[in-house]
């Protein structure tokens, strides 16, 4: 996917979840659009369907309504499979919880999405370098400081140059120290490699180093009653 077609545009995207008790609405926004290459924080209130929106963009859902492109593809009009394959190729992802395999070494857990790939690219010891872990490459994540894991994590995720970069809460676990230069690794690697980045957080010391911010709403509840005036 070349630098130019990695646009994220959403149009109303809805996601419901039918339950005994009823029809839940977990996201209902209007849409949005980042474009190729630039950086967007998500914030909003708890319950407002930020994860829920990252998932969308992931292709590990797709809407009850609306539509979810990255480019010119419509991700959200392919199936389970198209959706895993695009993940695969096109996307890299970061979480608050780092997800290292615990018996896999730094640099055998950040080869992983080549191998997944097919790539025939070799591992790459230069970007550990540059990401600040390059001495770490033979140590296992249980001999890793919280921040250190971090760190392994955005590298695993721009290692095979994803179109887009998309982090939940990703330094959600860390002190304010460690959470600084993990948000700066991150913004440093998506501008090096030119991908679209979008950023669940809750911290606006963090969404200060986006390009935008995208503000959630919670979804309002059918039939809730007006809440009343006061004043």
């Amino acid at each position: 996917m070349s630098a130019d077609t990695n646009a994220i545009t959403t149009s109303r995207v809805v996601v419901e979840y039918r339950t005994p008790q009823g029809v839940i609405t977990a996201l209902d926004h209007p849409g949005f659009h980042a474009a190729a290459g630039t950086s967007v924080a998500v914030m909003g209130p708890s319950g407002c369907g930020k994860s829920t929106l990252l998932g969308l963009l992931a292709g590990l859902a797709t809407p009850t309504v609306g539509a979810v492109s990255i480019g010119t593809t419509v991700l959200s009009g392919l199936g389970e499979r198209a959706r895993s394959t695009f993940r695969r190729d096109h996307l890299g992802m970061v979480y608050q919880a780092d997800n290292l395999l615990p018996h896999l070494t730094v640099e055998e857990n950040v080869a992983l999405p080549l191998a997944i790939c097919g790539s025939s690219a070799q591992s790459r010891p230069d970007l550990l370098s540059t990401l600040g872990i390059g001495s770490l490459a033979q140590r296992f994540p249980d001999q890793l400081s919280g921040g250190q894991r971090q760190r392994v994590a955005v590298a695993r995720a721009v290692v095979h140059d994803p179109a887009v970069i998309l982090a939940d809460e990703p330094t959600g676990a860390l002190d304010d120290a460690n959470a600084a230069a993990v948000i700066e690794l991150l913004v440093g690697a998506h501008r090096a490699i030119g991908a679209t980045l979008v950023v669940v957080t809750h911290d606006p010391t963090i969404a200060a180093h986006m390009d935008h911010v995208e503000v959630l709403d919670r979804p309002r509840m059918p039939n809730a009653p007006a809440a009343a005036h006061v004043g």
